[in-house]
C-alpha cells in the first residue's frame, strides 16, 4: 500500500487525535495545530472504503496513460463513453460484450486505474472465483453484495442501512460486473431492492 504525503500526515493527525481523546483531550483545544481532514476520519472508521481508497494514486494514474496507448479506436469511444457517465453522475448500465480475447479485462483494468488515481471507489466483481482474480481488488458478487447462494424471485440481499458495505455501496463511483450474463437474474434483482 503506497499514500501520498498529504494521506500520511491526515492519518498520522488521526491517530495523534485518537490518543489525545482517550486521554480526555483533543486537537482543537491547540490553536496551532493541525486538525485532520473529516472525511479521512469517518473513512478510516470503515474498513472496506479504507481498503478501497489505499491505491498509490501516480501509479494508477500511469498505468491508465499507459494502456489507454494500446485501446483501439473503438476500445476508446467506450471507455470515454462510461468515465463521461461517471463524471457526470448520470449514471447508467453498460453491457461490454465480445468474444474471448477481445480484452474486454483490460478494459475494466483501465477504467478502474482511471477512476481510482482520482480517489474514487471502484467495486469490481465478479460472477466466479476465477475471474475476480483477473481484476484488481476482484470479488465475487456473492461475496461482495451478500447474494443469498439459494436465490428466488423474492430473493433480497443481506446488506443493512448503515453498516461499512451499505457505505461502500453508496460512496461508490463505479461497479464493474464482469460475466454478468452468467448470473440468475434474481441476483441483478435482490441487489435492486438494496
Amino acid at each position: 500500500m503506497s499514500l501520498s504525503i498529504e494521506q500520511l500526515k491526515n492519518f498520522a493527525l488521526i491517530e495523534i487525535e485518537k490518543l489525545l481523546q482517550m486521554n480526555g483531550n483533543s486537537l482543537s483545544r491547540f490553536s496551532t495545530m493541525l486538525l485532520p481532514e473529516d472525511s479521512l476520519v469517518s473513512e478510516t472508521n470503515n474498513r472496506m472504503i479504507y481498503e478501497e481508497l489505499s491505491y498509490d494514486c501516480a501509479e494508477l494514474q500511469e498505468e491508465f496513460e499507459s494502456r489507454c496507448l494500446s485501446l483501439t479506436k473503438e476500445q476508446k469511444e467506450v471507455q470515454q463513453q462510461i468515465l463521461e457517465a461517471v463524471s457526470s453522475q448520470s449514471g447508467g448500465v453498460f453491457f461490454l460484450y465480445g468474444y474471448g480475447g477481445t480484452r474486454k479485462t483490460f478494459i475494466w483494468k483501465n477504467l478502474s486505474s482511471a477512476l481510482r488515481a482520482q480517489g474514487q471507489i471502484v467495486l469490481n466483481v465478479t460472477s466466479s472465483d476465477i475471474a475476480s482474480l483477473l481484476l484488481p481488488r476482484g470479488r465475487t458478487a456473492h461475496s461482495r453484495f451478500a447474494i443469498p447462494i439459494n436465490i428466488n424471485e423474492s430473493s433480497t440481499c443481506h446488506i443493512k442501512p448503515e453498516t461499512d458495505l451499505s457505505e461502500l455501496i453508496v460512496r461508490a463511483k463505479l461497479i464493474i460486473w464482469d460475466e454478468a450474463p452468467m448470473m440468475n437474474k434474481h441476483s441483478f434483482e435482490a441487489l435492486d431492492k438494496v
